[in-house]
């Protein structure tokens, strides 16, 4: 029998246990897949691993242990009544990111799912936060959770760039559709497609200096810049199937504007993008994910390449 991929569901006590295991049970029916919960909490390896130390504390380790899973079993409760194949382990790996993509590694997994809130300006100037380090390093959709309920009809936006010149045989435009109907299908999501492009007015005066000696004045060239997006932008709705009526694009960063949008069409849902690229042992990734994470009002689900 093939082996199936599961949901792997991060659990952190102190960031919304209880409505990380429900989102990622909820995936787990939507997408007939067993869900794994890994429970991230105190490392008591240091307390019973060497030599040096005494049975006291390895005593306290194994009383820690014990109470770790027994939380990570009384969470599973709820998925298991629902006749879904649950796993429980505990992490033990530390740096908790770089642990958390061993197992996943290990398992592949259709989606990690793990809670996320507020990011201090220090963890996002330093980039130490676990959640930064998984948008750049987990090779598998990174579902973050945020502790609010989904819609009985879910909105679900997918977030693509179809000019990007790092992407250019589309590959992540087209894997973050994929994605976004996948999850839209089963859910009977309502399923829209959005594009944010920078204006001539945005680009600033010293970039319309390349467009010279054509003359063209800045409402010319704006205009050019707005058919060519949308010409993309509808070949790539069409290529997916999706129809105009719920393929969008509007002028501006889309940093400022994936918030606004998500807010004012009640999305449940946004799919967007990071895409790396070797090269000197540095990766260029979606920035844009981590600047408007915390942000955005709902779940977000990050693909990358």
């Amino acid at each position: 029998m093939t082996k199936r991929s599961p949901i792997l569901a991060v659990v952190e006590p102190d960031i919304s246990p209880r409505e990380v295991v429900e989102r990622a049970a909820s995936i787990a029916e939507l997408t007939d897949a067993p869900l794994e919960l890994l429970l991230c909490d105190a490392d008591v390896g240091a307390l019973g691993d060497t030599i040096y130390v005494s049975n006291e504390a390895r005593d306290i380790a194994a009383q820690i242990r014990s109470a770790q899973e027994e939380q990570i079993d009384e969470l599973a409760r709820p998925a298991r009544s629902r006749d879904i194949e649950v796993k429980t382990s505990v992490l033990d790996k530390r740096p908790v990111a770089e642990g958390i993509v061993h197992v996943a590694l290990d398992r592949n997994p259709l989606y990690v799912v793990k809670g996320t809130q507020y990011h201090s300006d220090a963890e996002r100037a330093i980039l130490l936060d676990t959640d930064w380090q998984l948008i750049r390093h987990c090779p598998f959709p990174l579902w973050l959770v945020k502790p609010r309920p989904l819609a009985d009809k879910p909105v679900i936006m997918a977030a693509v760039d179809p000019m990007h010149s790092d992407d250019e045989p589309g590959r992540l435009d087209d894997a973050i559709i994929e994605h976004a109907k996948a999850i839209a299908g089963p859910s009977r999501a309502e399923l829209q497609l959005f594009h944010a492009y920078q204006p001539m007015s945005g680009v600033g005066a010293a970039a319309r200096l390349n467009f010279k000696p054509d003359k063209l004045s800045v409402d010319e060239i704006s205009e050019k810049m707005e058919k060519e997006h949308r010409a993309r932008l509808d070949a790539l709705a069409a290529n997916h199937g999706i129809d105009p009526a719920h393929t969008h694009q509007l002028p501006g960063s889309a940093r400022d504007l994936l918030p606004y949008v998500a807010r004012d069409w009640k999305a449940d849902l946004v799919v967007m993008g990071a895409l790396a690229r070797g090269g000197g042992g540095s990766d260029h990734i979606g920035r844009t994910a981590e600047r408007v994470l915390d942000h955005l009002p709902c779940d977000v689900v990050i693909v990358r390449l």
